[in-house]
């Protein structure tokens, strides 16, 4: 039955319009989306990570010693290596939000409470508890609720009062 697949393909290219629409309409809040800087920064404890998923979407995390901790698909809120977070997406690079200058932009609180979620169960959901919610109430418990990468932005840039500029993650 070639119909579901159609129909598949139609929702993966207008989610990737969604996407490319998102962007040109966020340059004030985000400089550099992921990949269009070549310019990499040292990655700092509390910084949010991303990295892409088919090209057509963003995983994100927050970095931790070594780790980084996101909210898996099946719940889980766990530490993983760098290798484990681009294991099964399409994407091999982090990429590590910054402020215009390349400076990484982290939280050391968010940091701490997102490794206080390790090993936390929390009920995924891809429209109203993933990994950018997970992020987001990492960085500002309990204000606000995101479900597109486009949202994290906003929300990470009022965060920090800064615009971002996503740079590869430097020895990642």
């Amino acid at each position: 039955m070639p119909i579901p697949f159609l129909w598949l393909g139609v929702g993966l290219g207008a989610l990737a319009a969604g996407k490319h629409l998102a962007r040109e309409r966020s340059r004030d809040i985000v400089l550099h989306h992921p990949g269009e800087s070549q310019q990499s920064a040292a990655i700092l404890n509390g910084a949010v990570v991303c990295c892409g998923v088919f090209g057509v979407f963003d995983h994100s995390g927050i970095w931790m010693d070594g780790s980084i901790i996101e909210l898996n698909g099946n719940g889980l809120i766990r530490a993983v290596s760098p290798q484990r977070f681009l294991a099964n997406r399409s994407g091999d690079k982090i990429f590590v939000a910054c402020d215009a200058d390349g400076n990484v932009l982290a939280d050391l609180h968010a940091g701490e409470r997102a490794v206080a979620r390790v090993f936390e169960y929390s009920a995924y959901d891809l429209m109203r508890n993933n990994c950018h919610q997970f992020v987001l109430s990492c960085l500002t418990p309990g204000v606000g609720h995101v479900t597109l990468f486009n949202e994290l932005n906003i929300s990470v840039s009022r965060h920090f009062g800064q615009s971002l500029s996503w740079r590869p993650a430097l020895g990642v």
